[in-house]
């Protein structure tokens, strides 16, 4: 018998067929990513296998004596009890005395539980205490602290101890790196690597799908569509089968079409009596109403502001802290109009603090910030709390308005959000009942309808489905704006950000240029010091050179040309801009739009260059007025 065997399922929720009559079988030590739009049902095929919803034909069925634990996309909010009663309730002996019975599903203890160390203590697990207290140890938590009051992240690791915790032989996970940081995640990569059991996952996170993936099945439209190996080689065979079904469907249409048109001559049909061909004509209608065409895309269009100006900020070795804990420390940088800078640390590092010094919603304790002109900000908050949901998506987003205005267009609030996958229905609905990703989807929509030439984006793909990241990877391509962003999605860095700043301990902030995969080439080595670099250390320091007392007449001249150099490039960067956003700049040939693309990055390099030179030269000319001899 397989490890997990479904057979025949089917399941509808309100008269939406999530699952039409699928089969599939996994076998122990294979790693299934479950991918598929939100809402096509990849979360409830794991409850399925979990046993927590049953299905409406159909039989879902797993070894004999097989041990399930269930990590669930939420995190619980006001789940009772101690860091160590979460985790211990994992064990299998917990599990089934709370239960009242024999139980093969790991789930979490409800409202009103027993406090757990009464339940191992009558149960006599005792013996768990120890492995619950080296698990907690690992992550640096006192085991008495209340779960209620940890971070969103520390709550998702506390969540993963406790599902490790009974060995289970099968392990389900609902988007298990959602809030993690980056350390966190490659230490969930490792673990799951040695993992011998079956791992069932439903994840966003392009990175860890195919660095853990040994299969892959879309759920599509109620079917699914299982291909054993990685995923950029599933993306290449879905492409491929899309295609094909995508002619075939083409190839029905027409002899449907024609064979309507041929009913409609009537007398003709009724003289050559061929019944068996109005027989098929039936058939051929009954599959094209029962044929579910591929899904549409989200549709999203930033509204953006007038340009700000180049200079967006300016940190000069800026300093903060909390009391007497320091969280950034000499940290200087320029973002200029048109920079997309990702950030990267574990949680709680301080990249939230270092967005609000930014924007100026926070004063630097030491140092300097200096924000540009002219600045329209938009923001999306980690944890969606700019929504309100005891209201509706059209309220959340219309703000009481039946119509919305996009780039100078006014549209109706409801084609508004159909362009973001939400029916009439959908859009009326309270945010409350929403799944996550459609929760974010309103955020996007409610983001993109405020006029910016700023984004500030903290975890933007939480929860949303691979499609709309891909999608929301090219509106965030084509914006002309700034955009500063904070995410654990490290394919995601990779394909937006022109720099990223990352929080590497003891305060210490640095700059790189590129994404995630650049910042692994270029930080530096943690090697220990040599021989010859600990006598260089005791060597005296070499004298300073004098500054110099004026500048060189070369200097002058540049330094009286560098405000026109700066503004021809921004007029060029500018009209670049407007071409690139011309509909018909992608009707070019290739290398047309590859070139413009190129000089773009270009001009950035080079404003960034010529702002800097103007700076050296500036500072050079104050010390010289400055060491001039008073008269």
């Amino acid at each position: 018998m397989a490890f997990i065997s479904m057979q025949g399922i089917s399941l509808a929720f309100i008269g939406v067929r999530l699952l039409d009559e699928v089969n599939l079988t996994i076998e122990r030590g294979e790693k299934v990513g479950l991918v598929g739009r939100n809402g096509a049902g990849k979360s409830t095929l794991l409850r399925l296998i979990e046993g927590s919803v049953k299905p409406d034909s159909g039989i879902v069925a797993l070894q004999k004596g097989a041990y399930s634990a269930y990590l669930s996309q939420e995190v619980p909010q006001e789940l009772p009890g101690t860091v160590f009663d979460v985790v211990a309730s994992g064990s299998r002996e917990y599990v089934d005395l709370t239960a009242g019975n024999p139980s093969q599903s790991a789930r979490l203890p409800q409202a009103g539980t027993p406090p757990l160390h009464d339940n191992v203590d009558t149960a006599e697990g005792w013996h768990k205490r120890d492995q619950v207290s080296r698990s907690l140890s690992q992550l640096g938590l006192d085991a008495d602290r209340t779960f209620t009051s940890l971070s969103a992240g520390l709550k998702r690791q506390v969540l993963l101890k406790r599902a490790l915790l009974g060995e289970p032989d099968i392990l389900l996970f609902d988007e298990p790196t959602n809030h993690m940081d980056i350390d966190s995640i490659k230490a969930l990569e490792q673990m799951v690597a040695r993992y011998t059991g079956a791992l069932i996952f439903v994840t966003h996170d392009r990175m860890f799908l195919q660095k853990i993936a040994t299969r892959i099945v879309e759920i599509d439209r109620g079917r699914l569509f299982d291909q054993t190996c990685d995923y950029e080689t599933f993306l290449a065979r879905r492409s491929a089968d899309r295609e094909a079904e995508e002619t075939q469907n083409a190839l029905f249409d027409k002899k449907l079409k024609q064979e309507e048109q041929w009913i409609r001559r009537g007398v003709e049909a009724r003289r050559t009596r061929n019944e068996g061909r109005v027989r098929d004509l039936k058939k051929m209608r009954e599959m094209r109403g029962s044929r579910r065409d591929q899904l549409g895309t989200v549709k999203m269009e930033a509204q953006e502001a007038e340009r700000s100006g180049t200079l967006v900020a300016k940190a000069v070795d800026m300093g903060f802290g909390y009391g007497n804990a320091e969280v950034i420390s000499n940290f200087s940088t320029m973002i200029l109009k048109g920079d997309r800078i990702g950030m990267l640390g574990p949680n709680g590092s301080g990249k939230t603090t270092l967005l609000r010094l930014l924007l100026g919603m926070l004063s630097p304790t030491t140092g300097t910030i200096r924000l540009g002109a002219n600045l329209k900000i938009s923001y999306s908050d980690q944890l969606l709390e700019q929504l309100d949901e005891n209201k509706t998506v059209i309220e959340n987003v219309g703000d009481g308005n039946d119509t919305v205005t996009v780039n100078g267009k006014s549209r109706h609030i409801i084609g508004y959000l159909q362009d973001f996958l939400f029916s009439p229905d959908q859009a009326r609905s309270l945010v409350s009942v929403l799944s996550g990703g459609e929760r974010k989807r309103v955020m996007l929509a409610r983001l993109f309808t405020r006029p910016s030439n700023l984004l500030v984006l903290d975890e933007p793909t939480n929860d949303l489905d691979i499609e709309t990241i891909d999608l929301l990877e090219g509106l965030l391509m084509s914006y002309t704006g700034t955009i500063l962003l904070v995410s654990h999605d490290r394919a995601f860095i990779n394909n937006i950000v022109t720099s990223t700043i990352v929080f590497e301990g003891d305060s210490v902030v640095k700059e790189y240029v590129g994404g995630y995969d650049d910042w692994l080439r270029q930080r530096p080595a943690q090697a220990k010091p040599s021989k010859d670099s600990a006598s260089k250390q005791s060597a005296p320091p070499a004298q300073a050179p004098k500054a110099k007392l004026k500048l060189k007449f070369s200097e002058q001249k540049e330094l009286g040309a560098l405000p026109q150099t700066i503004e021809r490039l921004e007029r060029e960067q500018h009209e670049l801009f407007q071409a690139a956003g011309d509909p018909g700049h992608y009707k070019q040939d290739r290398g047309d739009i590859v070139a413009t693309n190129d000089r773009l990055e270009e001009m950035k390099r080079l404003l960034v260059e010529a702002y800097a030179r103007w700076e050296e030269l500036e500072q050079l000319n104050l010390d010289a007025e400055s060491n001039k001899p008073s008269r």
